[in-house]
């Protein structure tokens, strides 16, 4: 059983579904050769995929192309279905720092074949996750640095100000679809600079004021 856990407050939940945002920064989309999307671009990972900060991402033998993604992870706090944009940030608990690890070789040939990617998602160790701080230790979660390293190197560096769809935006259009529960984690998207890690990898990545995570690559 993967938890999320909000040290301040000793708050801790189970984790649930993880709801991922693709395409929501305009420079990553550009980057990988795909429009901006007219609405938030949905898929998802199991509470499986979670490992914590210290722990390694262990490449599936399938895949020869695995890529890191730095995302500010939102933990919803109480249950929401069709909440509106307004009231939408009273469901959230608190934010943490997530790498979404993507094996985009596996990714780019199912799309090309028109199959779902959740096997490019979603395998065991695909989502590193740190702890979370209480939503009230953010002051503004739409101006906050993201940042990624690996071996020491600067990869990504972006800003959630350039987010396309807003967080109150974001659990509106999900809790439409899917009612959210205390203990799920929406994903918010990742700014440009992704790239390929290998085994003996070291990741570091960070949201300033919010969490840090190094993550080896296996």
């Amino acid at each position: 059983m993967k938890t999320a856990n909000i040290p301040a407050t000793n708050q801790q939940f189970t984790i649930g579904k993880i709801v991922c945002l693709a395409r929501n920064y305009a420079e990553h989309a550009r980057e990988l050769g795909n429009e901006t999307p007219a609405a938030p671009v949905l898929f998802m990972k199991p509470a499986s995929s979670v490992i914590g900060d210290g722990e390694t991402v262990r490449i599936p033998a399938y895949s020869q192309e695995c890529h890191y993604e730095v995302e500010l992870a939102v933990l919803i706090g109480k249950q929401c279905r069709a909440v509106s944009a307004d009231n939408a940030m009273d469901c959230v608990a608190g934010y943490g720092t997530a790498i979404d690890m993507t094996l985009r070789d596996v990714q780019n040939a199912l799309k090309a074949k028109g199959l779902p990617w959740e096997i490019a998602k979603g395998f065991d160790s695909a989502c590193p996750l740190s702890d979370f701080v209480p939503a009230s230790a953010v002051a503004d979660p739409h101006n906050l640095q993201l940042l990624l390293s690996v071996n020491g190197v600067k990869r990504q560096d972006g800003c959630s100000s350039d987010m396309i769809n807003r967080l109150p935006q974001i659990i509106a259009h999900i809790s439409a679809i899917f009612t959210l529960e205390p203990g799920d984690v929406i994903l918010t998207g990742t700014p440009a600079g992704v790239g390929q890690v290998v085994a003996g990898d070291v990741m570091e990545a960070e949201i300033e004021g919010v969490a840090r995570l190094t993550i080896k690559v296996q």
